[in-house]
């Protein structure tokens, strides 16, 4: 038996997706190759080593077709005969590039795979690929008539089915904006975001980033309780009569651009070329849900690997699923029972970004520093995914 070991994990910090954010004049092409050349500069390891590069990329589409992974690898300067592919899991795309890769090295297909993402949304929008045209067909609306629903109207769904109202999510908000400018402030995240050249707007000056820049920091409860539903329609309030319409754009992920990158490798391999193991790669899940809730999979993704792992949740030293929305993180909340205190403890995408692609090795970069740091022995990530799919991952802490 083989063990996957992730030996490094880094990314950018993440910028708003928007045309005057500051990774906006990054091609997504060129933002994945600085990752991935900083990865391995700080590894220390030839690229030759690298067996695979597998990537996550949800708009495949513009700067991001023909196999984003493969361009980033070349423009990176990495050999040639180093081979990539560019997967979609929806928002849970670059951790199922990290199952892929620990996958490969378990069954002893791989000693060295980096495992990355990337997105670009400021440059390639959300439903970029469906060029206003139709990716359902007949048959999958039929079985789901009178239609599926974007994943606003999911979130809103949650909250109805579990009782959250706007006060609830608003809390939830306003204090992943606190961790996350806790962490930034006290020098928490130096671990893990490599300084990256940005631009201050659309006219600005160019700077070196090294926070995430859509952490508000005076964010609160109050603040942003004037904000109105984003997603409410005379149409979706008619189907949906018994929704409060508690979804703002506050309580939701941000929009960004953004890249990050693991080298996972064999564990004996790791020790043959003296690179330290940070963490083990445990156990996986995959699982399909409800695809009109759509987001509640992280709930039996959450149950499936904790079953595979024979752990409880209170075995769980910390946690990291994914704020696609408030209602998403208090929902599985109200039903795992695991203790907030431990779950997204530096924030979450609702307060430094959701770069889509990206968002996957992100979290995992993050909880491989948060276990380090805080000296826990597990941590498991989840995030939920569209079309109703979700993955969840434990790690080990190497000691």
């Amino acid at each position: 038996m083989y063990d996957a070991v992730i030996v490094d994990a880094v990314r950018t910090p993440i910028g708003r997706g928007r045309p005057d954010g500051m990774l906006s004049g990054w091609h997504p092409v060129d933002l994945l190759a600085f990752t991935l050349s900083a990865l391995v500069e700080r590894v220390g390891i030839e690229p030759a080593a690298i067996d695979d590069v597998i990537v996550g990329c949800v708009s495949q589409v513009g700067q991001q077709a023909f196999n984003v992974g493969r361009n980033a690898v070349l423009a990176a300067g990495f050999p040639e005969s180093i081979p990539a592919t560019t997967i979609d899991r929806q928002c849970g795309s670059s951790q199922q590039a990290i199952h892929f890769a620990a996958q490969g090295i378990t069954a002893g297909a791989y000693k060295a795979v980096i495992a990355a993402g990337v997105e670009s949304m400021s440059r390639v929008p959300m439903f970029s690929p469906a060029a206003d045209d139709d990716p359902f067909g007949t048959w999958l609306e039929s079985r789901y008539a009178p239609g599926l629903v974007n994943q606003g109207i999911s979130a809103e769904l949650i909250a109805a089915k579990w009782g959250l109202g706007r006060r609830d999510l608003d809390l939830f908000s306003a204090e992943s904006h606190r961790r996350a400018a806790t962490a930034s402030e006290k020098g928490l995240l130096s671990g893990e975001v490599i300084p990256t050249p940005a631009r201050s707007g659309l006219d600005g000056t160019d700077f070196l980033a090294e926070t995430d820049e859509g952490v508000r920091r005076n964010s609160s409860a109050e603040s942003i309780a004037g904000l109105p539903p984003a997603f409410k329609s005379e149409e979706s309030a008619n189907r949906f009569p018994e929704i409060e319409w508690v979804v703002t754009a506050a309580n939701s992920s941000q929009i960004s651009d953004g890249a990050s990158a693991l080298l996972l490798m064999e564990r004996k391999e790791a020790l043959r070329l003296g690179v330290p193991a940070r963490a083990v790669v445990r156990h996986y899940s995959v699982v399909g849900d409800d695809p009109v809730m759509m987001l509640t999979g992280v709930i039996p993704a959450t149950y499936k690997v904790l079953e595979n792992a024979g752990l409880g949740i209170e075995d769980i030293d910390f946690f990291e699923v994914n704020e696609a929305f408030a209602s998403v993180v208090l929902a599985w909340q109200a039903e795992t029972g695991a203790s907030l205190e431990r779950v997204n403890v530096h924030g979450g995408a609702i307060a430094n970004g959701h770069p889509l692609g990206a968002t996957g090795a992100k979290l995992m970069t993050g909880l491989v520093n948060i276990l380090e740091r805080y000296e826990g022995r597990y941590g498991l990530q989840t995030v939920c995914e569209g079309g109703g799919m979700a993955n969840a991952t434990i790690i080990e802490r190497v000691t």
